[in-house]
């Protein structure tokens, strides 16, 4: 491995990446907005940072960019492509505390345990009741994107006693699952319907007004996938007029400057970013990136 090269980093990174990565490498920092040329072979990013064609530009000896993160909807994929540079991301080492952060959030809004908190702490509980919620085991519910984490969110729904639909860009037939071709077709035999697709400009506003119609005054919308994936003007008259019975909201389409419209919502439950946000997953991820960033400057000198 080549000791101690010189890394650019383009935007926060977590500490344990930060420490796993200057064990073996030297790290600079800069902002996206500066202007210089840069000889780096190597720049660091993140998902919701992202990295575009214009700063490429100003790395003539890029090679790879290091992603930390599943999304790459904010790199300009086409622009690297063009250049023959490499892109690496960390998608695997999301997936199964994002499923579990998924579940957790149908627990959360299906049986109302956010919402119940609020009450206790309230004092509300000295002299009302909480009316009642919904059981998960017998709710129907639908995932719209079934790739690594859609799958892992299904298997755990089934294992709860859910039964499972879907909608993707086609069928899977290997899976136990039934397939339904359109978005607003899903919504309208769901319970709970959760998206675990891409972000990016082909499922942009995915879930609009038709697709909240569709889920009814009964349904549950969960989102850990990308806050442009629903509009959101759409979702917070669905909640404020309970065309929908609720939501949980893990991304939103502007972080961390959310729409405070969601705040006065009581049946939304709001999460910062946070499904894959445990020591496992980042610890998970920072080795991703090391060993990618080790084995390409390693092979570019063999």
């Amino acid at each position: 491995m080549i000791s101690k090269e010189e890394v650019l980093v383009v935007a926060a990174i977590p500490p344990e990446l930060e420490r796993r990565l200057t064990a073996d490498f030297h790290l600079r920092k800069i902002r996206p907005e500066e202007t210089e040329t840069l000889p780096h072979r190597v720049v660091l990013t993140t998902s919701m940072a992202g990295i575009d064609a214009d700063l490429m530009e100003r790395l003539p000896n890029l090679e790879l960019i290091a992603c930390n993160g599943t999304g790459l909807e904010r790199i300009d994929v086409d622009a690297a492509t063009a250049r023959g540079i490499s892109v690496c991301n960390t998608p695997n080492a999301v997936v199964d505390d994002t499923a579990d952060f998924a579940i957790g959030l149908i627990y959360a809004t299906v049986r109302r345990l956010v919402e119940g908190d609020r009450f206790v702490r309230s004092g509300r509980w000295r002299t009302e009741r909480m009316t009642t919620s919904r059981r998960v085991s017998s709710r129907r519910l639908g995932i719209v994107g079934l790739g690594k984490i859609g799958k892992v969110v299904a298997a755990r729904a089934a294992a709860l006693g859910m039964e499972v639909s879907y909608t993707a860009r086609s069928a899977k037939p290997e899976l136990p699952y039934r397939f339904v071709g359109d978005v607003v077709d899903l919504a309208r035999v769901v319970d709970v319907l959760i998206l675990c697709c891409p972000g990016g400009a082909e499922t942009a506003n995915l879930v609009d007004a038709q697709v909240l119609a569709a889920l009814g005054p009964e349904g549950i919308l969960i989102n850990i996938s990308r806050g442009s994936v629903v509009d959101e003007p759409a979702l917070i008259a669905a909640l404020e007029a309970r065309t929908i019975a609720g939501a949980g909201l893990d991304v939103f389409a502007q972080e961390p400057e959310i729409d405070e419209r969601f705040f006065a919502l009581p049946n939304v439950v709001l999460e910062p970013h946070y499904a894959a946000v445990t020591l496992e997953t980042r610890y998970d991820m920072a080795d991703t990136l090391h060993a990618a960033i080790a084995a390409h400057l390693h092979s570019s000198l063999s």
